[in-house]
């Protein structure tokens, strides 16, 4: 098992970390700013075009992408770091055209895409012109068992018909959205794994309406995760249907697997930068006679803390060289691990580091709050824990299933 990197991906790791010395951790306060000053808080604000403009100059943009011809052609083990790097700030992967959903959109896209969706949809993402969303979760049903969605895909002559109700649609409120890539039901008879579809739905199509943005701990900003109504929304057929009729559920699983690591690396960063915060104020603050780190209790959260990150990170790195090395199916439970892992890393250490920091780490004088609320939801996303942990006892058991 190896898990050095490649020299190119060593290289891009210090031209990232210089871009974030220069242009990501400066302008964070100023993305804030912007953002909130505008009308729709939605809309990108106009440092994240500057940002963008310095990372393609940099040849820091789309780095997520294997395929050496759309992307840096990189390796799941060699983007991992590069990843962790971007999780550090809330704003660094979309100024390298690195955030989700766009990724993994434009991933299955460049897998599964006939060459007309992908002129249409892949190539202006791959530039940063325009946004996309991932319609999967309902809220009349329980999401994290896929097979229970129930929005509808029905064919009418050379269209489909969509119906259905969406939440949770990250993205879908920023203006440059332009597509949706919806799951539903396009065969209810069907075996239960290829009973839907994916379709590309635009997001200016009649029926397509955003109903509200839903907030996550109180913020409401970003690009918004969204409740979208679908009513008799109408689309052509042939040219909407992202691989074949029944594939849908397959398709989300292969967008699931890259994705799951992304997220894990992220939230490495963001644990490693809250520790960072946590250490620079113990050592600056004094309570009772006593800097805050000389306090027992506040270097046993420290320790702590770059135990569990460095277990989840390496179990991380595995799992990534796992997918390279023997594809995802084999490496089903590393995956579901890190998942775990990664998100109960995370709250753990910025719940610290919020402690340390008292008051003012509830507030917004600081980024823990903000981490808080990204490291909880982490929790949920790409599959809840209970989920995952019950694929990793059922593995467990199948190995020593009596004969």
């Amino acid at each position: 098992m190896d898990f050095e990197h490649s020299p190119r991906s060593v290289e891009l790791q210090a031209r990232l970390l210089e871009f974030m010395d220069s242009h990501i951790y400066p302008n964070e306060r100023v993305y804030e700013e912007q953002l909130m000053s505008q009308e729709d808080v939605h809309q990108s604000p106009p440092i994240m075009e500057e940002l963008k403009a310095e990372a393609r100059k940099r040849d820091l943009w789309n780095l997520f992408l294997p395929d050496p011809e759309l992307g840096a052609g990189l390796s799941n083990l060699d983007y991992a770091p590069l990843c962790e790097i971007m999780g550090r700030s809330a704003i660094a992967s979309e100024a390298t055209n690195c955030a989700a959903p766009d990724t993994g959109n434009m991933e299955i896209l460049a897998e599964f895409g006939t060459p007309e969706q992908q002129d249409r949809w892949l190539r202006p993402l791959l530039e940063g012109e325009i946004r996309s969303c991932f319609g999967m979760t309902e809220p009349d049903v329980a999401s994290s068992d896929p097979t229970n969605l129930h929005s509808t895909i029905t064919r009418d002559g050379d269209e489909y018909v969509i119906n259905g109700r969406k939440w949770w649609t990250s993205g879908a409120a920023d203006p440059r959205c332009r597509v949706c890539l919806f799951i539903g039901v396009s065969n209810p008879d069907g075996d239960r794994y290829q009973r839907h579809s994916l379709v590309l739905i635009p997001m200016d199509a009649p029926g397509v309406n955003v109903v509200r943005t839903l907030p996550v701990f109180g913020y409401d900003a970003g690009h918004g995760h969204c409740e979208i109504a679908f009513e008799g929304v109408r689309i052509p057929a042939r040219e909407s249907l992202l691989g074949v009729e029944g594939g849908g559920f397959m398709i989300g699983q292969a967008r699931l697997g890259p994705g799951r690591i992304h997220h894990c690396m992220r939230a490495m960063g963001l644990a490693e930068r809250a520790l960072e915060l946590m250490i620079k104020r113990a050592q600056s603050r004094v309570a009772f006679g006593i800097p805050l780190a000389k306090q027992g209790v506040i270097r046993d959260w420290i320790a702590e803390s770059r135990i569990r990150i460095e277990q989840a990170r390496l179990l991380t790195l595995k799992a990534a060289w796992m997918m390279d090395t023997v594809g995802k199916d084999r490496a089903r439970t590393e995956i579901s691990a890190i998942k775990v892992a990664a998100a109960e890393v995370a709250t753990w250490v910025v719940d610290r580091a919020i402690q340390v920091h008292g008051g003012g780490g509830v507030s917004d004088d600081f980024p823990l709050a903000q981490m808080y609320a990204y490291a909880r939801t982490l929790h949920l996303v790409d599959g809840a824990d209970e989920v995952h942990k019950m694929v990793i006892a059922r593995e467990e058991l199948a190995r020593w299933k009596s004969d």
